[in-house]
């Protein structure tokens, strides 16, 4: 026994003795660990713990891309040590969306001769001061920046000027109507363009594009490779479009690829050379992304340009008319390789205006779909947001009687964007007696018009529909299991505060609420759970939901989810799920983002103390025009929960 014990503290002393502490990694392995040390921590804080941390902290793989973005912590003085340590190494560098920086920081930037890659945008960059920042980056080939009121490209200098003639990318944001840089960057692969300039100004005045008449040509992009423009609501950014698109009527390049144009609204201006561009893409056989407005393409121009094509990217959102060309195309050999396909946007593609009487040809063909599966298989984005699908009127092709049952064939889906009524295995007897779709002609002359948006829920049609079955939802779970991004939004939603808020109200077309999206309910949302994968989640305007006990029972196996944004849930007169979202809350360990929109949402302390279980929580966004919030809880939340850099409350009408 004594043998025994004395070899027994050996042993304890020998693996005591061989523990391995932090610095005896190998460099390899702490380079790794440091890959994941935001650039303040590692800068100012890691480096000055011993000497060998000092040397890693400052070899050229951790600096030669370095990003500040949402780093709020780093004021002037740090970001200028920063800078100055970096300058030999750093060949990425972003400051997207750093607004509180000075000026004069700013110009410090000239310091990093080696900088390749440079994001800007939000900075505060006057057309000066970028001018003596291109002087000194020699090297630069991709620039990010604003394009703000008083810009003058007149101000650069020839060594600026210089430095734009050689680079291959810019994203310009544009603030006031202008060609900002674009005219001195004859080389460029890739311009990417956001409009984001009002009608009228703070002032009243209103803004016109006529400034543009007298300034240089834009280039005619002979290089250019992909052009992106992403507009806000306003004819000027319509027009200012169109001036930039001026030269393609003359000569489209001959090595585009990506065009990607999105205009929110109804009614795009036409743009007339959209015929000939489709026919040039078509052409070449190398087209990667389509994106168009509505009223600038036809069915033979989309089917000129899609073939003898590949595409990886294609979006026909609010584009009725194309529906039957868009199949077409992807189904009977229109393109060159379908399975080239990764991401396809449908969303808003039904040929009619919603109304519960339907037609079946307008729905989405569960053996259309099937089919599109197929020839499509590798397919990892689907939006299919206010389309529509009912069970009951669409028995489908091929024995298939559920459309969840042939999107189940693709695979390998990360995102998907469905509308509710999809999920729905029919009406049962009750919401058939409550929704006669074939009624008499004397009660159809009768009845009292229905009220224009979301028709109020009925409670007392809650225990049949806590019946619905989830067998349609479950094959489509048990096919897609790798989702990671999944939205179901009502029909009939509208959001009391969309981001971009004219144009998203005029474009959703006048409807009452769905009568199959009334039976998608907790037991469908409980289902979710059997997507282990799932981080980002969306509900908006699903009246089923009762108790919001799906919720709680989806939160408890999907552990990372990491964003959640929930609107419209059951009764839009009283909020009967509140005990389940609190709950629900206290599990998302590790949610990052939330957006909740209610109308009676009582932001109270009990909501506040359960917010403040998800400890890594850093976006919050609360919308309730008839809500209340208590102002003590809200402070002390804030001050518990230190990574937020985001908090937007509009409650109560304030």
């Amino acid at each position: 026994m004594d043998r025994q014990i004395e070899q027994a503290v050996r042993d304890e002393d020998t693996m005591s003795s061989s523990s391995v502490g932090m610095s005896d990694l190998s460099d390899e392995i702490l380079l790794c660990i440091l890959r994941h040390v935001p650039v303040c921590d590692l800068m100012v804080n890691v480096a000055n713990v011993c000497h060998k941390l000092h040397t890693l902290c400052h070899d050229k793989t951790l600096l030669t891309s370095v990003s500040l973005s949402e780093e709020y912590q780093a004021d002037d003085l740090m970001v200028r040590q920063i800078l100055k340590q970096l300058s030999n190494q750093v060949q990425s560098l972003s400051l997207n969306g750093c607004y509180w920086l000075s000026g004069s920081t700013m110009e410090l930037l000239a310091r990093c001769r080696g900088v390749t890659h440079l994001d800007v945008t939000g900075c505060r960059i006057t057309s000066l001061r970028l001018s003596r920042l291109l002087s000194s980056l020699s090297l630069l080939r991709s620039l990010a920046f604003d394009v703000t009121p008083g810009f003058n490209s007149a101000q650069l200098s020839s060594e600026a000027v210089d430095s734009l003639s050689r680079l291959l990318e810019l994203r310009q944001t544009l603030l006031t109507p202008s060609y900002g840089v674009v005219p001195c960057c004859a080389q460029l692969r890739k311009l990417m363009l956001q409009f984001d300039i009002p009608d009228v100004t703070r002032e009243g005045i209103g803004v016109c594009c006529q400034l543009m008449v007298g300034q240089s040509s834009v280039p005619h992009y002979q290089q250019l490779e992909e052009f992106t423009a992403r507009l806000a609501p306003g004819e000027v950014n319509q027009t200012l479009l169109l001036l930039y698109l001026a030269v393609f009527s003359v000569h489209v390049p001959k090595r585009l690829r990506v065009f990607l144009v999105s205009i929110p609204g109804p009614n795009p201006a036409h743009w007339p050379a959209a015929p000939s561009l489709a026919q040039s893409l078509g052409l070449r056989g190398d087209l990667e992304a389509l994106q168009l407005p509505r009223s600038w393409l036809d069915s033979l121009s989309l089917k000129r340009a899609l073939e003898g094509n590949s595409p990886k990217h294609l979006s026909f959102s609010r584009c009725p008319a194309l529906w039957p060309q868009v199949f077409l195309s992807l189904l009977e050999g229109g393109v060159k390789d379908a399975t080239q396909l990764i991401s396809l946007n449908l969303s808003g593609i039904n040929q009619v205006l919603y109304s519960e009487c339907r037609s079946a040809d307008d729905q989405l063909v569960p053996g259309t779909m099937s089919r599109l599966a197929v020839g499509c298989s590798n397919i990892k984005h689907l939006n299919l947001m206010h389309t529509h699908y009912h069970h009951e009127n669409s028995p489908g092709l091929s024995g298939e009687t559920h459309l969840c049952a042939s999107l189940a064939k693709f695979r390998h889906l990360h995102s998907l964007t469905l509308p509710v009524c999809a999920l729905s295995d029919g009406l049962n007897t009750h919401q058939i007696s409550a929704n006669n779709t074939s009624p008499s002609a004397l009660f159809l002359g009768l009845k009292k018009t229905p009220r224009v948006g979301l028709q109020n829920y009925k409670p007392d049609s809650d225990s049949s529909l806590s019946r619905d079955s989830t067998s349609g939802l479950c094959q489509l779970l048990a096919g897609c299991h790798v989702l990671q991004t999944l939205e179901l939004i009502g029909p009939g939603f509208i959001s009391a505060m969309p981001r971009l808020e004219p144009c998203s109200r005029v474009s959703v077309e006048p409807r009452g609420m769905c009568a199959w999206a009334r039976g998608i309910g907790d037991s469908h949302l409980a289902a979710l759970e059997a997507l282990p994968r799932l981080r980002r989640l969306t509900l908006a305007g699903l009246p089923g939901v009762l108790r919001g006990t799906g919720l709680v029972q989806l939160t408890t196996q999907c552990k990372d989810l990491r964003v959640l944004s929930l609107a419209n849930i059951g009764s839009l007169k009283t909020m009967n799920y509140n005990s389940a979202l609190l709950e629900t809350l206290k599990q998302c360990t590790q949610l990052q983002e939330l957006r909740l929109e209610q109308p009676y949402l009582n932001a109270n302390a009990s909501f506040f103390e359960a917010l403040s279980c998800c400890p890594h929580l850093q976006r919050l966004c609360l919308i309730s025009r008839s809500g209340t919030f208590d102002p003590v809880a809200t402070e002390a939340f804030m001050e518990r929960c230190c990574h937020v850099i985001m908090c937007h409350m509009f409650m109560g009408g304030t």
